[in-house]
Order: C-alpha cells, then sequence, then structure tokens
C-alpha cells in the first residue's frame, strides 16, 4: 500500500523517520531529528501527495559527507518529487566542487527531454496516422531500424560529443545515414545544452563499440526509448502563453509537435554501475561506511568520474537525436519534405559543475535564466516548454515532469481491482507491452497543473507554450 498520507498522517509518518517538518505555503522545510545540520527544502503544493519515503531518503542524501572533505551545501526538491531507488526523483544536490555521488544520478546518465515541431495539419495527420503508425512502430518497437555506426565515430561519440559524431558517419551512407539531412543535424546539435559540448573519456565506455578491428556496428541500444516512463509522443501545440519566445524557438499555434524522452541506455549502465562500485571501493580504510549506502568521491577522483560521465551523457544526446531521426524521415515518407527543426534539447539526470558547486539533478532539469525547459505531462496530459528563471534557491532548476503518484506494483494492483484506476483522461499508447498501459496510465502520475502552476509562483520557471498528447510510443 502507499505510503501517501493526509497532513496529519504525513507528520506522523515523518516523526517515525526522525523528521521535523513545517509548511510555509508551497515550501515544505524539512529536517533531521537526529541531525540539526541535515535539511532541505521541498516545493510541493499540499494538493499533491507526498511520501514520507522520499523525504526520508533526500534528507540521506542531504547528510553525505566525505572523510576527505566532501560535504553537501545544498539539498532540495522540485513537485515531481517522488521515491527512487535509493535516490528520490525530483531532488537537486549541491555540493563543493571537489565532490561528487555517481549514486546520485545511477545508470539513466543523460536522461532527458527532446522537442522538434511538426509544420502537418492535424487532420491530415490522423488522416494518415494508421500509416505512420505502422511503420514507427517497426523502428521503435520492433527492432526494425537499421542505425550502422563504426568504431572510430562512437569513439569520437564519447569523447567530443554528437557533432564530433555525426562527422565521422558523414560518409557512411548507409541505413538511416543514408538520408539524414548532416548540415540540419550539425546546426540542431550546435543549439544543445552546454554540457553536451563538455568533453568526456571514452577510455570508460564500452570497448567492444569502439574495437577497431570491427567494421560497422549495429548497437542493440542506439536509437531505443527504453523501459519505464520514456516515450516518443506526438503532440499539438494547444496554446501558445508567450507568442514572442515562442516565435524565437519556432514555435506556433496549430502545429504538432515531437517529444522524446530516453537516455544513455546500456552506455550508461555500463558506465554507472562501474562509478557506483568504484565510489564504494574508495572508501578509506577503517573509516566507518554510511548508513545511507550512498558513496561519493573527492578530488581527482571526482573530476575523473565527470569524465566518464560525460562520456555516457554524450551517448544520451545521439540516441535522442537518432530517435529523432528515424521519426523525421518516416514523418517524410508519409508527409513529403518535412524540417522538423528543433525546439529544445535538456538533460534532467546529471551532475554538472556550476558557479555554487556540482549540481546534481536526479529527475529534475537545469532552469537557468533564459533558458528553455521542457516538463511532460502523463501521456493523458498536457506538456510544456518554459524558460527557466535561475533561481538560486532551487539551484537553477525545476521539475522533470509530473512525477508519480502511484508506484508501478500499486497500479498493477489496483488494475485488477479498479477498471478506473488509470484514471479519467483518454491517452492513445502504442506498445508491444500491455504493462506499459497500466504502469504509465494518466492515473499513475500527478496532475501537471498545480505542478506548473506551483513553479511558475515560485518564479523557477516562465510558460511558453503547452502542448496535447495525440499518441504516444512506449517500448
Amino acid at each position: 500500500m502507499s505510503t501517501t498520507v493526509s497532513a496529519k498522517r504525513l507528520a506522523k509518518a515523518l516523526a517515525s523517520h526522525h523528521i521535523f517538518a513545517e509548511r510555509e505555503g508551497n515550501i515544505l522545510r524539512v529536517q533531521s531529528t537526529l541531525r540539526s545540520d541535515v535539511r532541505a527544502e521541498i516545493l510541493l503544493p499540499e494538493s499533491l501527495p507526498l511520501e514520507a519515503k522520499a523525504v526520508s531518503q533526500l534528507l540521506a542524501f542531504a547528510g553525505m559527507v566525505h572523510p576527505h572533505g566532501g560535504h553537501v551545501c545544498r539539498a532540495c526538491a522540485t513537485p515531481d518529487f517522488h521515491p527512487g531507488a535509493p535516490v528520490p526523483v525530483g531532488s537537486i544536490l549541491v555540493t563543493n566542487h571537489d565532490f561528487v555521488v555517481p549514486e546520485s544520478i545511477g545508470r539513466d546518465i543523460n536522461c532527458g527531454m527532446r522537442l522538434h515541431v511538426i509544420d502537418v495539419p492535424l487532420e491530415r495527420f490522423l488522416a494518415h496516422k494508421e500509416r505512420l503508425v505502422a511503420l514507427l512502430k517497426g523502428d521503435l518497437l520492433q527492432a526494425a531500424r537499421n542505425v550502422p555506426t563504426t568504431p572510430a565515430a562512437m569513439t569520437a561519440l564519447f569523447a567530443d560529443g554528437l557533432g564530433a559524431f555525426w562527422r565521422a558517419m558523414r560518409d557512411t551512407r548507409e541505413g538511416v545515414f543514408a538520408q539524414v539531412d548532416f548540415d540540419q543535424v550539425q546546426a540542431e546539435t550546435a543549439r544543445l545544452f552546454p554540457a553536451s559540448q563538455v568533453r568526456g573519456n571514452p577510455a570508460y565506455a564500452p570497448e567492444a563499440l569502439q574495437d577497431t578491428r570491427r567494421g560497422l556496428l549495429r548497437d542493440p541500444g542506439l536509437a531505443t526509448l527504453g523501459a519505464g516512463n520514456h516515450f516518443c509522443e506526438f503532440q499539438y501545440v494547444a496554446q501558445v502563453l508567450d507568442r514572442h519566445r515562442a516565435f524565437e524557438l519556432g514555435v506556433r499555434p496549430g502545429q504538432l509537435a515531437l517529444m522524446v524522452h530516453s537516455g544513455s541506455r546500456d552506455v550508461g549502465s555500463y558506465i554507472g554501475t562501474r562509478w557506483m562500485d568504484r565510489a564504494r571501493a574508495e572508501w578509506p580504510a577503517g573509516v566507518k561506511h554510511p548508513e545511507s549506502g550512498l558513496y561519493g568521491l573527492c578530488g581527482p577522483l571526482a573530476a575523473e568520474y565527470l569524465t566518464a560521465m560525460h562520456a555516457a551523457a554524450h551517448y544520451a544526446d545521439a540516441n535522442r537525436a537518432l530517435i529523432v531521426e528515424l521519426v523525421r524521415q518516416r514523418v517524410r515518407q508519409v508527409f513529403g519534405d518535412q524540417s522538423m527543426p528543433l525546439v529544445c534539447d535538456v538533460p534532467h539526470n546529471i551532475v554538472l559543475s556550476e558557479a555554487g558547486g556540482n549540481v546534481h539533478r536526479k529527475g529534475a532539469t537545469p532552469a537557468h535564466a533564459g533558458q528553455p525547459l521542457l516538463i511532460p505531462g502523463s501521456m493523458g496530459d498536457d506538456s510544456y516548454l518554459l524558460d527557466g528563471l535561475g533561481h538560486e534557491r532551487w539551484a537553477s532548476s525545476a521539475s522533470h515532469g509530473a512525477g508519480r503518484a502511484v508506484s508501478r506494483m500499486e497500479m498493477a494492483w489496483k488494475a485488477k481491482h479498479d477498471d478506473k484506476a488509470g484514471g479519467q483522461r483518454p491517452f492513445e499508447c502504442i506498445t508491444l507491452r500491455e504493462e506499459r498501459r497500466i504502469e504509465e496510465a494518466p492515473g499513475a502520475y500527478k496532475p501537471i497543473g498545480p505542478v506548473i502552476t506551483s513553479q511558475v509562483e515560485e518564479g523557477l520557471a516562465r510558460p511558453i507554450a503547452r502542448f496535447s498528447p495525440l499518441l504516444t510510443f512506449k517500448a
């Protein structure tokens, strides 16, 4: 049974975890009653559910220290906050620059969102939807895609990012690359989030993808969505809220849009697992291990981790870009020449070295002043394009989505006992796995309205446009 509870029962549940909480409007301040220096803030309207487990996890995260000098400067959470394993989703941790916590982002390094617009009238899209779905079902769900790479291109990707990958693949006119507009994708890559330009270290990436004895490779993870809440969704622009800014980003009323949510797949798992293990192995001998089971890295090892992490982050950039390219080529096949320009691509599971320290965002997106970001709702709810406002109190961050209200396990249980468990909001999910329609149904997520409103009122972000879902692919 979920531990989501009423205000009175929540206070009791928190007290049992040695946590004191006090609310001021939409902000919940929490503090450990065992350590007065361990505290955090959660931006969460009272109307949204909160689990004591998530708060306990956040404070364990906030209380991290390293005997060689690593410490936490600030901990906070956004309205999509909910329990994770073991770090809660929607949490932000700022540490000193010589300290990182690999477990904070785990294995799905640089999981993020990408948005493109499509100039096809809604009526025409709906008239040809079945043909498009049939083509994309093969590419996105049935492993029919043809995405060859070369060892040299993969090493270039891990080291120097997506731009280097496109340059290395320019002469490989096979599979999806036979129809890539390389000038367009290079121009789009130049507009990625600045972290996409940070150099990575290919020595920490899988050797099998860089083996120069091999010719063309077909990486089974590249250009794939992954499981869980990852998706590829067609939407339409339901409302423009800031006409000037929307115009600058190429968004207009009546357009269609493509939103992709995916990460670094097996490469992120490979790199993330090894560095979480290394953080544990590097813990100083003779020093008591942290009760939380969370381990950090200090000094040169912290810097080394970041170079390994960026190698995986580059792979995630390529993964999202190639998913879009598969869709773009099918859209052109059905609707004729379509440029489908990029609006933005932003990470929400990454550690970034910023002015105030190393900012660890677990299911939280950077929201620096003037930076576009994406906050999707469930597949039955609206999604938003916003501009960050650089709010220092929240480490220039915003939520990465609506956030789960009900666990996958509980959704599965509810579906067996209540035919309305998925919620009242209609949705169309294209999937080969029936459990996705249950686990990821709109009823599993918080409503997007108060999630957005609370962040706008607090000054984290300013809305630009609202998008409504048409159909969603889930692997």
